[in-house]
């Protein structure tokens, strides 16, 4: 297939949701989100399997990829519901952490034009030596940007999910179209390499008798 078919747009958007993944697996390691830290890294292995079935030729690994790109789309619409709140989710739960720390989002500290302070509260009894963090200034709330880089995820994969079909598709047809002419059958090798008994007969006595040979040719006439 040429350079401009579905085999190379999807070639690129693997490629493109590699890197994706790979950003916002960063971004989700300084923020302690183990959760998404999961299901980025196990995002990343399927879209290395799409990529190399593409490349390769192999549409099982393709059917992976397009069955995962569902699932992943179902997983970052969780993501848009937990940062806006939808149906009794709360942005400041410890969900995405595993109830292990209550860390949130590495954003809602250093997003665009955010200022963070920090406060001693040394003279409230039980938090001597402690300090509060308070965060200013942020041209952007940080549940806005995790849902844009889930919005985003979900039109990657949506589009993957499409050339994904197709290319199955077309991988299918020209695999049924290699059988139907023999492109696997070694039985017409076979015949096309095989000689007839008496053809070989007639050919090893020509090398070892040429002149008896016409001499049995001119008697037969």
């Amino acid at each position: 297939m040429g350079c401009c078919t579905g085999r190379c747009t999807l070639i690129f958007l693997c490629t493109l949701q590699l890197l994706a993944a790979l950003e916002r697996q960063v971004f989700d390691f300084l923020g302690y989100q183990w959760a998404p830290i999961l299901a980025n890294f196990l995002h990343i292995i399927i879209v290395i399997l799409g990529l190399f079935g593409t490349i390769q030729y192999r549409p099982r690994y393709i059917v992976v990829y397009a069955i995962w790109t569902a699932v992943w789309v179902t997983w970052n619409i969780f993501i848009i519901c937990f940062y806006l709140e939808v149906g009794g989710l709360s942005k400041d739960s410890e969900l995405l952490t595993f109830n292990i720390s209550r860390h949130q989002s590495w954003w809602s500290e250093n997003g665009p034009g955010c200022v963070r302070k920090e406060a001693s509260m040394s003279g409230i009894k039980g938090l001597d030596n402690h300090s509060y963090i308070s965060v200013i200034g942020c041209a952007l709330e940080y549940r806005y940007i995790e849902v844009m880089h889930s919005s985003f995820q979900i039109l990657i994969a949506l589009v993957g999910f499409v050339y994904a079909c197709y290319v199955v598709s077309v991988f299918t047809e020209e695999e049924d179209s290699f059988d139907f002419i023999g492109g696997f059958d070694p039985f017409p090798l076979y015949h096309v390499n095989e000689k007839p008994t008496n053809l070989l007969f007639k050919q090893t006595y020509l090398l070892l008798f040429p002149t008896g040979f016409s001499g049995m040719e001119g008697m037969n006439k």
